[in-house]
């Protein structure tokens, strides 16, 4: 990975000092709660033009909270479509080259095939109506199998939809190896989620604190998805941007 593939995420109080010391790019977390997008935004937009000063690569991530691109209802598909919207409009305002969004399969509303199907008819029809050189990364949550993610991006068919593999999230809610996740998704990766954990819970902990095998996920990242970015979604990130830098 080079260092200039580095981006922090924002969720940690200290990104924005470190980037800017080590030449690292940020992750705009600020929108995941879209409230800042709304009341909020005016604050929330003054503090990222003063923190951004001086860094030169960054990406974006989208809100996510109740949002679901395969619901049911008309009516949440339609939020989701709103939100995500404004996601990239911020996109372009901070000119983020990725945006980071949740694929939003929940288990226990969704059957795989409809979340497959449905996310298709959704991301086909909202990619017609964005920028052309914007490039979104659907990121795994729930999703306890990497198929589903990668028959989405098959089945949309557009460059500008590619992957986000967030290994924290496959550590505790797959039983699947990320080893495995990444050798059937690596073709369609464009970015990293990096964190840590022990397999129980999504803790979000440092890069060597948990169960991952970090050296042999890296080595993996390098030689299939070589030209992916990657972010450290940790909310104390010194100690593991030395590790990584080493």
């Amino acid at each position: 990975m080079n260092k200039e593939n580095l981006y922090l995420s924002t969720i940690a109080a200290d990104c924005y000092s470190i980037a800017k010391k080590y030449g690292l790019g940020i992750e705009i977390a600020d929108f995941c709660t879209a409230w800042n997008m709304d009341d909020e935004f005016d604050k929330t937009d003054k503090k990222l033009k003063a923190n951004l000063e001086g860094i030169d690569r960054v990406v974006l991530h989208a809100p996510f909270n109740e949002l679901f691109p395969c619901a049911i209802d008309k009516k949440a598909r339609e939020l989701a479509k709103l939100r995500y919207n404004r996601a990239i409009e911020l996109s372009n305002r901070y000119k983020a080259r990725k945006v980071i969004i949740h694929g939003g399969y929940n288990p226990y509303i969704y059957y795989p095939r409809w979340y497959v199907t449905e996310s298709v008819v959704f991301w086909k029809g909202f990619l017609k109506e964005i920028p052309s050189g914007t490039q979104i990364v659907l990121e795994n949550v729930l999703e306890e199998t990497p198929n589903l993610l990668c028959d989405i991006v098959k089945g949309v068919g557009d460059d500008r939809l590619k992957l986000c593999l967030d290994i924290g999230h496959v550590n505790a809610y797959s039983k699947v190896s990320v080893s495995d996740w990444l050798e059937y998704c690596g073709k369609y990766i464009s970015h990293f989620h990096i964190h840590n954990n022990d397999g129980s819970f999504d803790s979000h902990s440092q890069i060597n604190d948990g169960n991952i095998n970090m050296n042999e996920f890296f080595l993996l990242a390098d030689k299939l998805c070589p030209d992916a970015t990657y972010t450290l979604e940790i909310t104390s990130i010194f100690d593991s941007v030395k590790a990584l830098l080493k």
